[in-house]
């Protein structure tokens, strides 16, 4: 962890892990992806997140816990969402996140559009995607 935080560019995921499991995520993304923690900070509380910030593969990934009392509504159900990672060896990364405990949806195979693909779901309830080149 650095001392000032880095802020994240472009578009980031910003998740809220429920049942206040958001610390427990964070560990389990370092073991699934290889994420490297840039910043945590405590709620008052001492027990809850109010922030933690990631970097997976050059990306960032920011968390907390849940605060109903701040106005941050309950987590609502969405349609469905996925966060993806291209990166530069989809077997690799694939490999990972199996061995941490991800659950396989979609067997990693080479697809039409040329990638090496597949996705898991971790054990929070998020969906991934792994695409990266084929291999020859």
């Amino acid at each position: 962890m650095t001392d000032q935080p880095q802020r994240p560019t472009g578009i980031s995921c910003y998740l809220h892990p429920k049942g206040g499991r958001a610390a427990e995520a964070a560990d389990f993304y370092k073991k699934a992806f290889a994420a490297e923690e840039v910043m945590r900070q405590t709620a008052d509380d001492g027990r809850r997140l109010m922030h933690i910030h990631l970097h997976i593969n050059g990306g960032s990934l920011l968390m907390s816990d849940e605060f109903p009392e701040y106005s941050q509504s309950k987590v609502r159900e969405m349609g469905g969402f996925t966060i993806h990672l291209q990166v530069d060896d989809a077997d690799t990364w694939w490999e990972r996140a199996g061995a941490a405990g991800c659950e396989i949806r979609m067997p990693i195979e080479n697809q039409f559009w040329g990638d090496r693909y597949g996705s898991l779901r971790d054990p929070f309830g998020v969906d991934w995607s792994i695409g990266g080149p084929i291999k020859s």
